[in-house]
């Protein structure tokens, strides 16, 4: 009987071994996603203002769809960007759109995430 008595404790041991590791692996999966779903947003946020240019020329609007492109992303975060001033027709409009990098842990700091468009003006 004594056997069995010293092994009462194994499995409280091994859970509170293997826990923290597999919540560090969660909490990766999860920031991961995340880092990864508002790159994504980026980048179609920059498509869109880039397209919206390229057919109309006026930067408002292509500034104003490419924030409703990507509803999830925080508005005050992104910051959105084009080159040339000017959509002449022939030339090529290049949108950049920068985004602050939320964290939901915290691992990932000052980090801005960049999502580029390029389209050729005149539709």
């Amino acid at each position: 009987m004594t056997g069995w008595r010293s092994e009462r404790g194994a499995a409280a041991v091994e859970f509170a071994l293997v826990v923290p590791v597999l919540l560090a692996l969660l909490l990766g999966v999860i920031e991961f996603g995340h880092y990864f779903n508002v790159q994504i947003s980026a980048t179609h946020a920059a498509r869109e203002a880039a397209r919206t240019m390229s057919i109309t020329g006026n930067w408002t609007k292509a500034e104003q769809a490419g924030r409703n492109a990507s509803p999830t992303l925080k508005p005050t975060l992104v910051t959105l960007t084009r080159e040339p001033l000017t959509c002449s027709p022939g030339a090529t409009v290049s949108v950049t759109v920068t985004y602050a990098f939320d964290s939901y842990t915290g691992v990932v700091q000052d980090k801005d995430l960049i999502g580029k468009a390029a389209q050729r003006c005149g539709g």
